[in-house]
């Protein structure tokens, strides 16, 4: 099994987390303030989840980024090569408390994104869901809650998608990042919000 780690523990990457514990999925998940402030959010996660350095983190084979988006060039900052491991790019180009869209420049936010991790194949992923849909129940309607991914190395998605399913979500590959992430992109895409439901 590939190793897991998350970088973020806000209302994302909390919910990520929850969701691997819930299927006994190990991972580190770090924040900027150290593994200690992460005490009391570790023990609500399951036994597999532990708190780590945000270099630990960022040295498992697939590491997901949930980070607010005017912090990500600090917390992705002075980070090992990242030797064509797989990072998930969880964020969306705003935050609180204003909700204004960060200024791309008339670029999709994963492709500013992926600069911020060079070497890496990145995966947009797990950002389009409300947090407390990523870590319920994936099935509690009756059929696969939807969630999409996009990526440029087909490897790299599959095993995104691997993840995916084994989360219990009926995942949907949307294509490369400059289309698929330009579909889940909040603000700006069609897809961030919706709760689809895959029925059988």
């Amino acid at each position: 099994m590939k190793s897991i780690g998350i970088i973020g523990a806000g209302n994302i990457g909390a919910a990520f987390a929850r969701a691997l514990g819930k299927h006994n999925i190990p991972a580190v998940i770090a924040n900027r303030r150290g593994p200690e402030s992460l005490a009391s959010l570790v023990q609500t996660l399951g036994p597999t989840i532990r708190a780590g350095t945000r270099e630990e983190a960022a040295a498992q084979d697939i590491v997901l980024v949930a980070v607010n988006w005017s912090k990500l060039p600090a917390a992705l900052a002075g980070l090992p090569d990242w030797n064509s491991r797989i990072v998930i790019d969880a964020n969306n180009p705003i935050e609180a408390p204003l909700f204004q869209p960060a200024d791309l420049g008339g670029r999709v936010s994963s492709e500013v994104f992926a600069e911020l991790v060079p070497g890496a194949r990145v995966v947009k992923a797990f950002n389009h869901l409300q947090p407390q849909l990523v870590s319920g129940n994936p099935q509690s309607e009756g059929g696969q809650r939807v969630l999409f991914y996009s990526g440029d190395d087909a490897r790299a998605k599959s095993e995104v998608g691997g993840l995916i399913e084994q989360l219990g979500f009926f995942g949907i590959d949307l294509g490369s990042l400059a289309i698929g992430g330009q579909l889940v992109q909040f603000p700006g895409g069609p897809l961030p919000a919706l709760n689809l439901v895959k029925f059988n």
